[in-house]
Protein backbone atom coordinates (compact mmCIF):
# COMPACT_ATOMS: atom_id res chain seq x y z
CA UNK A 1 0.00 0.00 0.00
CA UNK A 2 1.45 3.14 -1.09
CA UNK A 3 2.14 5.35 1.77
CA UNK A 4 -0.76 8.04 0.83
CA UNK A 5 -3.06 5.52 0.74
CA UNK A 6 -1.98 4.22 4.26
CA UNK A 7 -2.12 7.94 5.54
CA UNK A 8 -5.79 8.45 3.88
CA UNK A 9 -7.11 5.20 5.45
CA UNK A 10 -5.88 5.89 9.17
CA UNK A 11 -8.23 9.13 8.89
CA UNK A 12 -11.64 6.32 8.49
CA UNK A 13 -13.06 6.33 11.83
CA UNK A 14 -12.70 3.57 14.29
CA UNK A 15 -16.18 2.35 13.54
CA UNK A 16 -16.48 2.27 9.96
CA UNK A 17 -13.18 0.27 9.46
CA UNK A 18 -14.73 -3.22 10.84
CA UNK A 19 -17.45 -2.35 8.04
CA UNK A 20 -16.18 -4.02 5.22
CA UNK A 21 -15.80 -7.31 7.96
CA UNK A 22 -19.32 -7.22 8.93
CA UNK A 23 -20.39 -7.00 5.10
CA UNK A 24 -18.03 -10.01 3.98
CA UNK A 25 -19.76 -11.74 6.83
CA UNK A 26 -23.35 -10.37 5.46
CA UNK A 27 -22.16 -11.36 1.97
CA UNK A 28 -21.54 -14.98 3.01
CA UNK A 29 -24.83 -15.47 5.40
CA UNK A 30 -26.84 -14.58 2.42
CA UNK A 31 -25.24 -16.99 0.48
CA UNK A 32 -25.62 -19.93 3.09
CA UNK A 33 -29.80 -18.44 3.38
CA UNK A 34 -29.91 -18.86 -0.33
CA UNK A 35 -28.53 -22.41 -0.41
CA UNK A 36 -31.39 -23.35 2.57
CA UNK A 37 -33.76 -22.02 0.41
CA UNK A 38 -33.26 -23.78 -2.60
CA UNK A 39 -32.47 -26.89 -0.84
CA UNK A 40 -36.18 -26.18 0.79
CA UNK A 41 -37.54 -25.55 -2.16
CA UNK A 42 -36.26 -28.65 -3.58
CA UNK A 43 -37.48 -30.56 -0.58
CA UNK A 44 -41.00 -29.23 -0.79
CA UNK A 45 -40.96 -27.30 2.42
CA UNK A 46 -42.47 -24.43 0.90
CA UNK A 47 -42.90 -22.63 4.63
CA UNK A 48 -39.01 -22.92 5.48
CA UNK A 49 -38.33 -21.92 1.08
CA UNK A 50 -40.37 -18.82 2.37
CA UNK A 51 -38.14 -17.83 5.71
CA UNK A 52 -35.12 -18.44 4.23
CA UNK A 53 -35.19 -16.20 1.09
CA UNK A 54 -36.65 -13.78 3.09
CA UNK A 55 -34.31 -13.91 5.76
CA UNK A 56 -31.32 -13.80 2.68
CA UNK A 57 -33.74 -11.02 1.17
CA UNK A 58 -33.11 -9.11 4.68
CA UNK A 59 -29.59 -10.31 5.57
CA UNK A 60 -28.81 -8.64 1.64
CA UNK A 61 -30.97 -5.46 2.84
CA UNK A 62 -28.34 -4.89 6.16
CA UNK A 63 -25.68 -5.20 3.93
CA UNK A 64 -26.59 -2.92 1.42
CA UNK A 65 -27.30 -0.15 4.48
CA UNK A 66 -23.79 -0.87 6.32
CA UNK A 67 -22.03 -0.77 2.59
CA UNK A 68 -23.51 3.07 2.02
CA UNK A 69 -23.06 3.52 5.44
CA UNK A 70 -19.41 2.64 4.75
CA UNK A 71 -18.75 4.35 1.90
CA UNK A 72 -19.99 7.59 2.99
CA UNK A 73 -18.15 7.44 6.16
CA UNK A 74 -14.83 6.32 3.56
CA UNK A 75 -15.78 9.50 0.92
CA UNK A 76 -15.77 11.58 3.77
CA UNK A 77 -13.10 11.01 5.86
CA UNK A 78 -10.82 9.50 3.32
CA UNK A 79 -11.87 11.55 0.23
CA UNK A 80 -11.43 8.13 -1.32
CA UNK A 81 -14.47 6.38 -3.19
CA UNK A 82 -13.16 2.91 -2.28
CA UNK A 83 -10.33 1.01 -0.79
CA UNK A 84 -7.65 0.92 -4.08
CA UNK A 85 -6.82 -2.72 -5.04
CA UNK A 86 -3.76 -3.31 -4.60
CA UNK A 87 -2.89 -6.68 -6.53
CA UNK A 88 -0.72 -6.89 -9.79
CA UNK A 89 -0.15 -8.93 -12.99
CA UNK A 90 -2.62 -11.21 -14.05
CA UNK A 91 -4.83 -10.57 -9.84
CA UNK A 92 -5.26 -7.67 -11.16
CA UNK A 93 -7.38 -8.49 -14.22
CA UNK A 94 -8.83 -11.04 -12.31
CA UNK A 95 -10.07 -8.75 -9.70
CA UNK A 96 -11.69 -6.50 -12.13
CA UNK A 97 -13.28 -9.35 -14.24
CA UNK A 98 -15.07 -10.11 -11.03
CA UNK A 99 -15.77 -6.66 -9.96
CA UNK A 100 -16.76 -5.68 -13.15
CA UNK A 101 -19.60 -8.55 -13.13
CA UNK A 102 -20.13 -8.35 -9.61
CA UNK A 103 -21.49 -5.09 -9.41
CA UNK A 104 -24.04 -4.81 -12.77
CA UNK A 105 -25.53 -8.09 -10.85
CA UNK A 106 -25.73 -6.50 -7.50
CA UNK A 107 -27.71 -3.86 -8.76
CA UNK A 108 -30.37 -6.68 -10.40
CA UNK A 109 -30.61 -8.78 -7.49
CA UNK A 110 -32.73 -6.42 -5.39
CA UNK A 111 -35.25 -5.22 -7.86
CA UNK A 112 -35.42 -9.15 -9.54
CA UNK A 113 -35.46 -10.47 -5.83
CA UNK A 114 -38.72 -8.12 -4.49
CA UNK A 115 -40.64 -9.04 -8.10
CA UNK A 116 -40.23 -12.30 -7.20
CA UNK A 117 -41.63 -12.67 -4.24
CA UNK A 118 -44.60 -10.25 -4.73
CA UNK A 119 -45.28 -12.58 -7.38
CA UNK A 120 -45.16 -15.48 -4.78
CA UNK A 121 -47.30 -13.76 -2.72
CA UNK A 122 -49.85 -13.25 -5.35
CA UNK A 123 -49.71 -17.15 -6.24
CA UNK A 124 -47.86 -16.74 -9.63
CA UNK A 125 -45.92 -19.68 -8.55
CA UNK A 126 -45.17 -19.80 -12.56
CA UNK A 127 -43.97 -16.26 -12.92
CA UNK A 128 -41.85 -16.72 -9.48
CA UNK A 129 -40.29 -19.62 -10.66
CA UNK A 130 -39.64 -18.09 -14.07
CA UNK A 131 -37.62 -15.51 -12.47
CA UNK A 132 -36.05 -17.53 -10.08
CA UNK A 133 -34.33 -19.52 -12.68
CA UNK A 134 -31.80 -17.10 -13.39
CA UNK A 135 -32.29 -14.65 -9.85
CA UNK A 136 -30.94 -17.66 -7.78
CA UNK A 137 -27.94 -18.28 -9.37
CA UNK A 138 -26.90 -14.84 -10.05
CA UNK A 139 -27.98 -13.80 -6.44
CA UNK A 140 -25.79 -16.55 -5.50
CA UNK A 141 -23.01 -15.44 -7.75
CA UNK A 142 -22.88 -12.02 -6.08
CA UNK A 143 -22.80 -13.28 -2.42
CA UNK A 144 -19.55 -15.40 -3.51
CA UNK A 145 -18.42 -12.96 -5.21
CA UNK A 146 -19.08 -10.30 -2.40
CA UNK A 147 -16.70 -12.57 -0.39
CA UNK A 148 -14.33 -12.93 -2.61
CA UNK A 149 -13.44 -8.98 -3.52
CA UNK A 150 -13.12 -8.39 0.15
CA UNK A 151 -10.68 -11.21 0.37
CA UNK A 152 -8.89 -9.47 -2.48
CA UNK A 153 -9.14 -5.98 -1.41
CA UNK A 154 -8.60 -6.66 2.60
CA UNK A 155 -6.48 -10.27 3.14
CA UNK A 156 -4.97 -12.33 0.42
CA UNK A 157 -1.52 -11.40 -0.71
CA UNK A 158 -2.14 -11.10 -4.71
CA UNK A 159 1.15 -9.42 -5.56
Amino acid sequence: MTPEIAEKLALLPAWAAWLPSVNASLNALAGVLLAFGLYYQRTGRIRLHKRAMLAALGVSGVFLACYLVYHAALTGATGLRGRPFEGAGAWRWVYYAILGTHVPLAAVVPVAAFIAIWHAMKGRIEKHTAITRWLWPVWMYVSITGVVIYGMLYHWPVG
